[in-house]
């Protein structure tokens, strides 16, 4: 069992996995984190699935070696194509982004009062909406709502200019989400880690088109969620109540000074510094 006082290891294709950082940071504020952002090799969306696992087994083993204690993938991707993969082969906790968020869309179903016949909406990157993974995951949990999903390519891009507001998000939001409101959709999971930056955007546009409550899972918070009942569970160790302050390490494969840019906002405060490494150098 790795001692309480290693840090839980993070990583993404790029910075979409720093809105999974916030979560966890927020929830569990004595926990050190190692955050690697794969942004030489970004997106992971369009690759082949043995590509995204060589890719995520790479990145894995960088954070095994700094001592992590958990794997977190803050990968809606690495999630739907490699996470049962990385369970089997590594000897410790992973957890990916999918099934909390599943989990949370479900419960956040059930709890609307008038929601008999409604459907649980996904946007999501190509990637992600293609793999099928949130039916899949919702499946598992209920076989009574139906999911139907939309592909957001633009938000992404949007989220990293910081167009959060303003007409040109919210005529893609509009876009992107009528046909999901068309189809019953009650719930819209946020099925990509940039989304939850346009999520008071995506909540008010959702409620207007609906002409109803909407709710808007985001699955780092629910990810988050789950990294504390897994530690509460012991199946992660905590950290000591008398631990040095948390502290966030942020490694990336490519371009630190344009990350560190932009870091700030997907955290909600200062960017920490940003460290440079060569995946190929640490095979």
């Amino acid at each position: 069992m790795p001692r309480g006082d290693a840090p839980l290891g993070v990583f993404d294709s790029g910075l979409g996995g720093l809105t999974v950082v916030r979560a966890l940071r927020q929830a569990l504020p004595r926990e050190r984190i190692v955050y690697l952002g794969d942004t030489a090799r970004v997106p992971y969306g369009t690759r082949s699935a043995e590509t995204v696992l060589r890719y995520a087994r790479g990145c894995a083993r960088v954070l095994i070696e700094r001592g992590v204690k958990a794997l977190v993938v803050a990968c809606n991707t690495v999630s739907a194509v490699a996470l049962d993969m990385l369970r089997a082969e590594l000897d410790l906790p992973v957890l990916g982004v999918v099934e909390p968020g599943a989990r949370a869309a479900v419960g956040a179903l059930g709890r609307l009062a008038d929601a008999g016949g409604a459907r649980i909406g996904v946007l999501g990157t190509q990637g992600t909406i293609a793999s099928g993974a949130y039916p899949r995951a919702i499946g598992r949990l209920t076989t009574r709502v139906e999911v139907v999903g939309a592909a957001a390519p633009l938000l992404v891009p949007l989220v990293e200019e910081g167009w959060l507001e303003g007409e040109v998000p919210r005529l893609a939001v509009e876009r992107y989400l009528a046909p999901l409101v068309a189809a019953g959709a009650r719930v819209i999971v946020l099925g990509c880690t940039h989304y939850p930056l346009l999520a008071p955007l995506i909540s008010e546009v959702a409620a207007r088109l609906a002409g109803v409550e909407v709710a808007v899972v985001d699955s780092a918070v629910a990810t988050a969620d789950d990294v504390v009942a897994w530690i509460d569970d012991e199946r992660i160790p905590s950290a000591p109540v008398a631990s040095a302050p948390a502290t966030l390490d942020v490694l990336v494969t490519d371009r630190p000074g344009s990350f560190q840019a932009m870091a700030g906002r997907f955290l909600g405060g200062t960017a920490p510094d940003v460290s440079q490494i060569d995946l190929a150098a640490q095979a």
